[in-house]
């Protein structure tokens, strides 16, 4: 039940139990009748009566025929000698005060249920995200110590960038450290890095090593549908800091309120420029901020002001990058610390199949395999889940319900088979790691390959190869089924835009030489990238789109030439496919090998 609801019910009781006490103060005497004043005048007159009891304008009495009865007197002056004339009994009773507590019930009860009811509806508008009474109240959260749970040494895999924030941690501890030499503390700190690297987890981190007061707010907080209310958190949120120096405030995804001032969608009075402008005065403005260090995190640094990445704002911007070979490993062995692992799992290999992967990439790969684990009933996580884990993250799940007919499957398994044998037959490609041909995700098959080694950059040979493997699938089906489907539909967008990045972008066409084409205009507001502005010319485009159909159709005729020079070895995979449905590089080698030996 909502908490809503809950009070409502709670207050209702309240109410009910209030009514119940003044209805168990009203003088009740069951089996009376109720009689009106005119009826027990005509029976008084009958001589129906034998005894009345008369309390201040209230008459109860008993008729002749023991039957009891009620009823309201006027003020008669001659109801009494009337009673006496008919021998009718007359019993005075003297008007009963109320209790103290009754008589205080009945002046203040209505005021204090008022007043109730008053806290309740205000209580009512302050929960949620309405806050009514605190528009302007900034909404960090201080973490307190019994929170502080996260360490340093539950990072990995970005030691520089640790480093850096644990030089933060170090002057607030000790200051006179860096003072005594000159220094100063930064006032900001910026974290940069792309999602799931561990930004926030640095912040935890910092926050359960520092000895200092922790605020922790969002960029999105500040933002509200109310002009002003933005800026006055800001405010509000630096007053909290200055009152509890030195202390740290960490803002995530600071690009919600910090973005290029004067472009997009928002006018010059737009809440988020009035909120960023108050946030560069608290940063650095006439009224120093001392003791009160701001870290802020974003995967957008390139649609953020200017103004707020100089030097006495964001002293320090720190990047934080996809993790390599070595710090993946050693991301693997935080996060397996709590998981029992069978002595036959190598997390050296585990890193080395999992390339590009970031830290919440890994994380969420050793739960998937803690999850399979458990799901087989095992005691521990052994290495074969680590490998379901990882072909789940990176292919999507299996979708083995999925109906497909022979034919398809047959489609399927030759188109597989070609992505797989050019892969295999063009040297300085990444080694085939698994091909299947069960439908995972939105593919009907998968030919993964893991590359040995980290990469940060392509060579043009590299690129070239790549979009030969994207066109083995195509060529496949028609060298063996005599037809095209949509199957290839996927790879053929995939090469288009590579071979033109080739040619637009990193100027790897000889023809056009090493010229960037067209240049993308981005909106700064919305932060994504919605078109792309043409710098060129028309002769200068036909001859870009000749370029990208030139260096397609050579990779493609490529693969035809080494799928149909080696058919006997793409019937042997393709017809291993659909008996086994997944292989790996080792079996494909094995099938190659085969294929080729003389008879």
């Amino acid at each position: 039940m909502k908490p809503f609801y809950k009070n409502l019910a709670l207050w209702l009781v309240i109410g009910l139990v209030i009514f119940l006490v003044f209805d168990l103060f009203q003088v009740r005497q069951p089996g009376y009748k109720n009689l009106i004043f005119s009826d027990f005048i005509s029976k008084l007159q009958a001589d129906q009566i034998s005894e009345v009891t008369i309390k201040n304008n209230y008459i109860s009495g008993v008729m002749k025929d023991g039957s009891h009865f009620n009823t309201y007197a006027a003020n008669d002056p001659n109801l009494v000698s009337e009673l006496q004339k008919k021998n009718v009994r007359i019993v005075a009773v003297p008007p009963e005060e109320n209790p103290w507590y009754l008589n205080l019930l009945i002046s203040w009860g209505p005021i204090v249920v008022l007043v109730l009811l008053w806290i309740f509806f205000m209580r009512q508008m302050q929960t949620g995200g309405n806050k009514a009474m605190s528009f302007g109240k900034s909404r960090a959260k201080l973490i307190s110590e019994d929170k502080k749970k996260i360490t340093f040494a539950d990072v990995a895999g970005v030691e520089e960038a640790k480093e850096e924030l644990v030089e933060i941690v170090d002057f607030l501890k000790d200051p006179s450290k860096f003072q005594r030499l000159g220094g100063r503390i930064p006032k900001g700190v910026l974290v940069v890095g792309p999602p799931g690297t561990g930004k926030t987890l640095l912040a935890k981190a910092i926050a359960g090593e520092a000895d200092v007061p922790f605020y922790n707010i969002s960029g999105s907080d500040f933002v509200e549908m109310f002009v002003g209310v933005g800026a006055s958190r800001v405010r509000d949120l630096f007053e909290q800091g200055k009152k509890n120096a030195p202390c740290i405030i960490f803002i995530d995804e600071i690009d919600a309120v910090g973005r290029h001032r004067g472009a997009g969608l928002g006018g010059g009075h737009d809440e988020r420029e009035q909120t960023l402008n108050q946030l560069l005065v608290e940063m650095d403005g006439f009224e120093s901020n001392e003791g009160v260090i701001l870290i802020a995190a974003t995967n957008r640094p390139d649609v953020l002001d200017p103004a707020l990445l100089r030097p006495g704002r964001f002293d320090r911007q720190i990047v934080v990058g996809r993790p390599d070979l070595q710090g993946r490993i050693k991301i693997l062995e935080v996060h397996t610390r709590k998981i029992p692992i069978d002595s036959s799992v190598n997390l050296e290999t585990i890193a080395r199949g999992t390339p590009g992967f970031a830290g919440a990439d890994l994380a969420n790969l050793v739960n998937e395999a803690a999850l399979l684990a458990a799901r087989r009933n095992k005691k521990t996580v052994e290495m074969p889940d680590f490998e379901d884990a990882k072909d789940k993250v990176l292919m999507g799940v299996e979708r083995r319900s999925i109906l497909i007919t022979e034919e398809e499957k047959k489609v399927t398994a030759f188109h597989e088979a070609g992505h797989t044998l050019v892969a295999k037959l063009i040297p300085g490609t990444d080694p085939v790691h698994k091909v299947t041909i069960i439908p995972r995700g939105r593919a009907l098959g998968l030919t993964q390959q893991l590359p040995t080694e980290d990469r940060y950059t392509y060579k043009k040979e590299y690129l070239l190869n790549t979009i030969a493997i994207l066109m083995g699938g195509r060529v496949a089906e028609e060298i063996v089924m005599k037809s095209m489907t949509t199957g290839a539909g996927n790879d053929i967008e995939r090469a288009t835009d590579m071979a033109r990045k080739m040619v637009c972008e990193w100027g790897m066409s000889d023809k056009l030489g090493p010229i960037t084409f067209g240049k993308k205009d981005e909106e700064i507001f919305l932060g994504r990238e919605i078109s792309q502005h043409r710098d060129y010319s028309e002769s200068t485009a036909l001859e870009i789109d000749s370029e990208v159909s030139r260096i397609v159709s050579e990779n493609y005729q490529r693969a035809k030439d080494l799928l149909t020079t080696n058919v006997v070895a793409l019937t042997s995979i393709a017809e291993a496919l659909l008996t086994k449905e997944t292989l790996d590089g080792a079996e494909v080698d094995e099938l190659i090998r085969t294929a080729n030996a003389p008879a």
